[in-house]
């Protein structure tokens, strides 16, 4: 192509090639040294047009990515971070791993500051106030180192700072883990969820502000606007939210700001938020109930089968299950799509699904879908796979 001077129309901004801008260059030392100048690649003029190109180049490109800073969309960076300013959200930084643990005692027992510890010596921090509403009363903890910290159900039991009618703990459900700083990638689609935080619908800020909560994964917000109790045992006019991640007092926060004033709360866990004047409300909400899900398959081994199918296919399964949203059922068709995306040729596929079977883990599998409840969400239990 032929040089041409940046523009911008309705597709965006235009920039010259390198090629194009070295090529005009030459052209003009033609026209003013005339047409027999030795210009080819071992003459020193030609190294200085080139450096000359590569700069003006650069300098193109720069000018693209200022272009493109200009909006959320394309920015990047530090110019993303400045950007979505304006919505009033700002990168999540690195977020600690949390859990939610069954804490033991006695009723009315205060636990000031309390920390536990897991089987690997990991510390977790309560709540700086706990007070055990019952014998047994379920709090989330946040882990004391940055990342992406594990803990498997049942290995957070070690009483750190012991209390006076706290008898034991431990955690009946695996932990959120910790993520690295937010991508861009991540940043530009919470900026898309962010604009609805001061929407006139509520029920839209309120989700909006559960997503900028740091820590919080997958996140699902049932209304139930009508005068009677619905199908979830969610009772009238309230809200019910399912929070994957995150410290219980932010996420009472965030949906104590920003769900419309009367409409009650629902779930198993209870914060008071107190309000600017001083005034408790008590916010509730739930954490998902895992559902481990154990998955039989049969593949026949058709021409072009290896070993490593196998393990293309399980994690394909997994990959599936544990990428379904909180409220998500778990459905054969949906296993069957995951799997059949390994396969590049339809008409000469490597293998054949001879059966499969899916279930609740423990309970007996069969071809049919799982349900999942609203406040329930799918994680791998098993997976058997038989080659025949």
């Amino acid at each position: 192509m032929a040089y041409v001077a940046p523009y911008i129309d309705d597709s965006g901004l235009h920039i010259p090639a390198y090629n194009d801008i070295r090529d005009d260059l030459i052209a003009d030392f033609k026209a003013i040294y005339g047409q027999d100048i030795y210009l080819d690649n071992d003459s020193q003029d030609y190294q200085m047009i080139s450096a000359f190109a590569l700069k003006t180049h650069d300098t193109m490109q720069l000018l693209q990515i200022v272009y493109n800073n200009r909006s959320p969309k394309t920015a990047v960076g530090s110019a993303l971070d400045g950007i979505v300013k304006l919505n009033g959200i700002k990168r999540k930084a690195a977020s600690y791993s949390t859990c939610v643990l069954t804490l033991t005692g006695t009723a009315g027992t205060v636990i000031t500051n309390g920390v536990v510890e897991d089987d690997a010596g990991v510390k977790w921090d309560l709540p700086a106030t706990v007070t055990l509403e019952s014998a047994t009363y379920q709090i989330s903890a946040q882990c004391e180192d940055i990342g992406a910290i594990e803990a498997a159900p049942g290995t957070i039991t070690k009483i750190v700072t012991p209390t006076k009618g706290w008898t034991s703990v431990t955690n009946d459900v695996p932990a959120v883990t910790g993520d690295p700083i937010e991508t861009d990638a991540e940043f530009r689609l919470r900026q898309s969820i962010s604009v609805a935080i001061p929407s006139q619908n509520m029920l839209d800020g309120t989700i909006a502000g559960i997503a900028s909560v740091d820590g919080v994964n997958r996140y699902k917000v049932y209304d139930n606007d009508s005068n009677v109790t619905d199908e979830n045992g969610i009772p009238s006019h309230s809200i019910a939210a399912v929070v994957e991640g995150g410290l219980d007092a932010d996420i009472a926060e965030q949906v104590y700001l920003r769900k419309g004033p009367g409409g009650g709360t629902y779930g198993d866990i209870g914060v008071d938020y107190i309000n600017a004047d001083g005034l408790p409300t008590t916010i509730r909400f739930f954490r998902p109930v895992y559902v481990a899900t154990d998955v039989t398959l049969t593949v026949t081994k058709n021409s072009g089968y290896t070993s490593a199918l196998k393990e293309q296919i399980e994690n394909k399964i997994t990959s599936y299950i544990d990428g379904l949203d909180i409220g998500n059922n778990v459905t054969t068709t949906g296993i069957l799509a995951a799997v059949l995306s390994i396969i590049s040729n339809l008409s000469k596929p490597p293998f054949s699904i001879s059966s499969l079977n899916i279930g609740r883990h423990g309970e007996t599998l069969s071809n049919s879908d799982i349900v999942i409840a609203f406040k329930e969400v799918s994680e791998v239990g098993s997976i058997t796979i038989t080659e025949v």
